[in-house]
């Protein structure tokens, strides 16, 4: 069996979750780039060095999740590392006392209920090993500790997915699988926009630390910046 250590990234084919793949295979894992569109996902992967997989997946999707994790363990017989990047920023301008329930409902699918329905099917994989590393990318914005308005689906998603990172550390503490959230800072990205005053590079910084974290590692924190910042 090849040794070396297997990343999954959701929404990997652009911004942040492209350049997590980039540093990861970088760093010589074996990286499987997760797409919603296997096609943009294979355009994207044509940029990266080192061994990179691209692979359909929709976290909304609980069978193109399941189908992707039963594929890992047939192919590879692991999964070490899932970067739980893929997520939308669909309310901006809005407000909570005026919100679209219809956006709030997409903002959870995809920012908090897929990145929980992609980790209970990844948990059983890396407890056969002993070891894993989860990261979920959160944001500031979903801090309760600095909350204020608008971007409401965005905020309440972030903050569920900080809280579900939590839950997460708590229940699997021992077991050899650090659960971390990362905020990585407002970044030049498609979601981030031009305006954004970080490079993509200084975004994935974080998320790739705490993807590759050793054993005495932290687990139930919120970083930026490789740094405990508040919840």
């Amino acid at each position: 069996m090849d040794e070396k250590r297997v990343a999954l990234v959701s929404g990997g084919n652009r911004g942040i979750g492209l350049e997590v793949c980039r540093q990861l295979a970088d760093e010589g894992l074996v990286v499987l780039l997760g797409s919603r569109d296997e096609g943009k996902g294979r355009e994207a992967a044509e940029k990266l060095s080192g061994e990179v997989h691209v692979r359909r997946l929709d976290v909304t999707d609980q069978k193109s999740v399941d189908d992707l994790v039963s594929s890992v363990r047939e192919e590879f017989g692991r999964l070490d590392v899932l970067v739980n990047n893929a997520g939308v920023a669909n309310d901006r301008g809005q407000s909570g006392i005026e919100a679209d329930l219809d956006r709030v409902r997409d903002a959870l699918e995809a920012n908090l209920l897929g990145a929980w329905r992609l980790t209970e099917a990844a948990i059983p994989l890396m407890r056969e090993d002993g070891y894993g590393r989860i990261v979920n990318i959160s944001s500031g914005l979903g801090a309760i500790n600095d909350m204020g308005g608008g971007s409401p689906a965005y905020r309440v998603s972030k903050a569920g997915l900080n809280a579900l990172t939590r839950i997460f550390a708590s229940e699997i503490r021992g077991t050899g699988i650090l659960v971390n959230s990362v905020c990585p800072g407002w970044v030049r990205t498609d979601m981030g926009t031009e305006s954004a005053s970080r490079p993509v590079s200084e975004g994935a910084d974080t998320p790739v630390w705490a993807a590759t974290l050793p054993n005495n590692g932290p687990t139930g924190g919120f970083f930026r910046d490789r740094r405990p910042i508040e919840w």
